[in-house]
């Protein structure tokens, strides 16, 4: 019996991804484990494994599609002894490709999407749906050209790049997809414009537009408080240089980071009212703190988690965070390895920012962004000296963390570096 193979959801808030790129085609062998395809998540791009044996007898989604809904049949699989020739596409597999066409005019400006949205499904139904190329739906949606008024000159009038490029922008254009064009007018309506200066427009990833749909719901929805501490690092430093050497032979040199990611689950052990999340009508305290990480990686930004942080030795965390950042950069991770997390540290010391108010990352309750450690003058021992400082600032919920509990913790995170020993403790 042919296997519809859908596409998955490879992140517990992926709700659609984009088909990158598929490694097998039409006739090929597959086995549970082999990689058939790259998808881009709302996280990452990643690989796809097949999960069952057979052969590829059709494909329904084509390289490049976009806004592919999570269980979408994107190819059908023969099993053994089944001739793929005779296979029909599985149940599902022919509606999949109409999905980037409803969107194709997104860059209309036309404010009507949810009249226009229903009569654009119905000719998929009905077997009149518009059949194009991803790359003439891509330059459809740049030029605001309507595909249904195109006559295309490809197999069984397949519109093709030719046939867009020569056309003109349509008045049926308002057919665009609602909810996913609604956060970000100003850019549609500007997309076309000419500025007059030499430019390139670049699509957006689906990793770009979840950071800025999440961080901009997390400044509008979530009242943020910030506190700043000055932090003297020379002990700090002064341990890890020992610490290190006497973890040489065992391969691990630790970060400032790596102590500071301890020190951030210690301290949230330790001010229990900030180890927290904001649910409504209800406040979830737990009673591990792990730590999530802002590592940068092309097109974006995502957070490993350093899990049960406060319990781990600093050499562990070490090798862990080493470990996840390296996966992280080729999108190797998988999602428990980038979700949940009680806490986000972003450090961006080693680019030589002084201090910044990093934006909570929702559903957290605080993050702690990390400047650079600078020789200023200093008050050591009741004396002015030059020591080496840090600024930490901390945003905190308000819904859910007290300006005076955010305090407490800042001051024991402080506290926990400026008298390091504790950390190893």
């Amino acid at each position: 019996m042919p296997i519809a193979i859908k596409m998955p959801a490879l992140s517990p808030t992926m709700e659609e991804g984009t088909l990158s790129k598929w490694l097998v085609k039409v006739g090929d062998s597959v086995a549970s484990g082999d990689i058939m395809a790259e998808i881009e998540t709302d996280k990452a791009t990643m690989e796809f494994e097949a999960v069952d044996e057979g052969i590829i007898a059709h494909i329904a989604v084509e390289d490049g599609t976009e806004g592919v809904k999570v269980g979408t049949v994107i190819a059908t699989l023969a099993e053994e002894g089944e001739d793929p020739a005779d296979i029909q596409p599985a149940s599902g597999a022919a509606a999949a490709a109409p999905a980037p066409a409803a969107e194709a005019p997104a860059a209309a400006p036309a404010p009507a999407p949810a009249a226009a949205s229903a009569p654009a499904a119905a000719p998929a139904q009905s077997g009149d749906r518009v059949i194009a190329s991803p790359l003439a739906k891509r330059i459809a949606e740049q030029k605001g050209v309507d595909l249904s008024s195109i006559t295309g000159s490809g197999p069984n009038g397949r519109i093709v790049k030719a046939d867009v490029e020569g056309a003109k922008p349509g008045a049926a254009a308002p057919a665009v997809a609602p909810a996913a064009a609604a956060p970000a007018p100003a850019p549609a309506a500007i997309a076309g414009q000419d500025f007059g200066i030499p430019h390139e427009v670049e699509k957006l990833s689906g990793m770009r537009k979840t950071i800025a749909r999440r961080l901009t719901e997390s400044k509008q929805q979530v009242p943020h408080i910030y506190l700043t501490v000055d932090i003297q690092l020379d002990k700090l430093l002064k341990l890890r240089s020992e610490l290190n050497a006497a973890l040489e032979p065992q391969g691990v040199k630790l970060s400032v980071n790596d102590l500071l990611i301890k020190a951030l689950a210690k301290s949230l052990l330790a001010v229990p009212s900030c180890n927290v999340q904001f649910a409504g009508d209800e406040l979830i305290r737990f009673a591990r703190a792990d730590i999530s990480v802002a590592v940068s990686i092309p097109g974006g930004l995502i957070t490993p988690v350093i899990t049960d942080a406060g319990s781990k030795a600093v050499s562990a965390i070490s090798t862990e965070m080493k470990d996840l950042a390296t996966r992280a950069r080729d999108g190797k991770l998988a999602p428990s390895e980038y979700t949940g997390g009680t806490a986000s540290l972003s450090n961006m010391g080693m680019f030589g920012i002084k201090q910044f108010e990093a934006i909570i990352n929702p559903p957290q309750a605080m993050i702690m962004a990390i400047g650079a450690g600078e020789k200023r003058p200093y008050v050591v021992d009741g004396a002015l000296d030059v020591a080496t400082v840090m600024s930490a600032t901390g945003s905190f919920d308000h819904r859910a963390i007290d300006g005076a509990d955010g305090a407490v913790l800042m001051k024991a995170f402080k506290e926990l570096i400026e008298a390091p020993l504790g950390l190893v403790a």
